[in-house]
């Protein structure tokens, strides 16, 4: 995607994503009358999860090599086995917590580069704030097994909102850099079809 500034890519990205799931209303005339009745506890965890996930790792790309700070966030399927071990019927056991501490071993091993506790630009701001990013992409997915009645429909809303939260960001702390060439714009398109699109709609319906 270039040089667009991240809260600009955010804007566009969710927005593809959830024109994805409008583009599909017209033939399925009761789905708006369906969100449209959504509690607002729905909104707000789906919501500040979205787009707080996405803020949060923003800026911690921008204060620390991406790839550690994308490690770090990226622990939240150890946090997800923590945090789903709490449910009704399940239980915390050895097991768990064995898989887990050798993962965040592993995660360490690989971003110190196996030199101990020391990183290569020291701890930085972006470290840090990458670890709420998996607190809050593993809460979300385990509160919202609270959530089954809601239908994955209801996505295309959140996306809609976290795009327009988004795009006052980038309107308060970015510059605008519209996409030079075709590759660009089929990158964004591709980010909103998948990874901000699809990827949230199935993973909605596998919660």
């Amino acid at each position: 995607s270039g040089s667009i500034p991240p809260f600009q890519l955010a804007a566009m990205t969710f927005l593809v994503g959830g024109l994805m799931g409008v583009a599909s209303w017209p033939f399925r005339p009761g789905v708006l009358f369906s969100l449209r009745r959504l509690p607002a506890r729905v909104w707000i965890l789906s919501v500040v999860s979205l787009f707080g996930y996405h803020f949060i790792y923003f800026m911690a790309i921008q204060s620390a090599p991406t790839v550690e700070v994308s490690l770090i966030a990226y622990l939240w399927p150890l946090l997800l086995v923590v945090f789903s071990s709490f449910l009704p019927g399940e239980k915390l056991r050895w097991h768990h917590l064995a898989g887990v501490v050798l993962g965040l071993m592993g995660a360490f091993t690989v971003i110190t580069k196996g030199q101990g506790f020391s990183l290569n630009h020291g701890l930085m701001l972006g470290h840090v704030l990458a670890m709420p990013c998996a607190v809050i992409w593993a809460a979300y997915s385990v509160m919202s097994r609270s959530f089954g009645t809601v239908p994955t429909d209801a996505v295309a809303g959140f996306c809609l909102a976290s795009s327009a939260l988004s795009l006052i960001c980038h309107l308060l702390f970015e510059t605008t850099v519209w996409p030079s060439g075709s590759t660009q714009w089929l990158a964004i398109l591709g980010l909103g079809l998948a990874p901000l699109g699809a990827a949230f709609y199935t993973w909605d319906f596998g919660l």
